[in-house]
């Protein structure tokens, strides 16, 4: 009877008035104030004030029942869907809201839409999926920054892809150690990329330089990944550099000089075609020429085959003894230039470089770690 009355009184009463009994009425739901019996009327009461023209009144039942866990669906979903101000109480707090409520929302709303949802508490795996997929910039920013956001690595993969040219962007991937490898590296180039783009850059460096600077950085670093990638994740990362056409003759020696052994297997499985416990067992203790039949299946031709060879056997002797980054190229640079061999010599001045800008980036890092215990 109480609520038939208030329907009634509701025709012909102002709006903050209205908007204060909508606020009674919803916190009394809330709060399990209103007798069982009554509760479908209030229910009704409340579908009914969903259609009243004033903001305020759907204000005040988005208010009031953002955190009730058992508030009608049916009041809850059009607030919802109602204007920012009034969906972000329920979009924000409303834990009725499933993952498929939000996976809508966040499709056929607004930028506001999906930054409230970004914004959520928890943000549950498929929903970060589809903000992943459909976000711009700020939303999928929020999204990254939010500790209760479950994001998958397809997910961080996908963001990398669609969004990695956003320099705030790349910076929050980067920081994450679930970030897959092979986006990871494309991440790199972007950084890469942009670097080359820089017109002060390329006014003072001069572009052709500046292209191979970059290309050089961008390989020193992809080195430097290589090292912390699981086995489990390496055949991924192979798959992304041969499609990118990284696996280069000069990449790929920088590894194998540098001791990245299980990349380099990794990586020569994949070019060859060969069962990866064959190649391994070639690469450890096959002869000379089955380590260079199994060079020459990868793709690499017969002189820088012959070269690969020489730096194998060469490394079988010297990694136990841990000679240095440089004592391997070093070797086979003054080898190639006493042989007057020019298209060898070029390729191993170009891993010697490699080498040097490595060790001066461990050197950093080296000196930042020194200061630091230092302080």
């Amino acid at each position: 009877m109480i609520v038939h009355a208030f329907l009634r009184w509701v025709e012909t009463a102002r709006a903050a008035d209205r908007a204060k009994a909508a606020s009674v009425l919803a916190r009394a739901y809330a709060r399990a104030r209103i007798a069982v019996e009554d509760r479908h009327a209030a229910e009704m009461a409340m579908i009914f004030l969903l259609d009243d023209p004033a903001p305020k009144v759907r204000l005040a039942l988005a208010e009031a029942l953002a955190e009730c866990g058992d508030a009608p669906r049916a009041v809850i979903l059009p607030l919802a869907e109602d204007q920012p101000e009034i969906a972000a109480h329920i979009i924000l707090c409303s834990s009725l809201l499933t993952d498929a409520d939000l996976v809508d929302l966040a499709a056929r709303g607004s930028d506001v839409t999906r930054m409230l949802v970004a914004h959520r508490t928890y943000v549950s795996r498929p929903v970060c999926a589809a903000l992943a997929e459909i976000g711009e910039v700020p939303d999928v920013l929020a999204l990254l920054e939010n500790e209760g956001a479950v994001l998958s690595r397809r997910s961080l993969a996908r963001i990398a892809e669609r969004l990695g040219h956003d320099a705030d962007i790349r910076a929050l991937l980067l920081d994450r150690d679930d970030l897959p490898s092979d986006a990871r590296h494309a991440l790199v180039e972007k950084v890469g990329t942009a670097l080359a783009g820089f017109g002060l850059i390329q006014v003072a460096v001069g572009t052709s330089r500046v292209e191979r600077i970059t290309r050089e950085a961008c390989d020193v670093a992809t080195i430097g990944m290589v090292a912390e990638v699981t086995p489990a994740e390496m055949p991924a990362l192979v798959e992304h550099l041969r499609l990118t056409a990284r696996l280069t003759p000069v990449f790929l020696m920088h590894a194998l000089c540098t001791g990245r052994v299980e990349f380099f297997a990794a990586a020569i499985t994949n070019l060859s075609g060969q069962a990866e416990r064959r190649v391994r067992s070639i690469l450890s203790d096959g002869r000379e020429a089955a380590v260079r039949a199994l060079y020459e299946a990868a793709g690499l031709g017969r002189d820088i085959s012959v070269l690969f060879t020489e730096v194998t056997m060469l490394w079988r002797s010297e990694a136990k003894r841990g000679d240095g980054l440089l004592s391997v190229s070093e070797r086979l640079l003054s080898s190639a230039r006493a042989a007057g061999n020019t298209s060898c010599q070029s390729m191993l001045e170009l891993v010697e470089r490699l080498a040097i800008a490595e060790q001066r980036q461990t050197a950093r890092s080296y000196a930042v770690i020194a200061t630091r215990e230092a302080a």
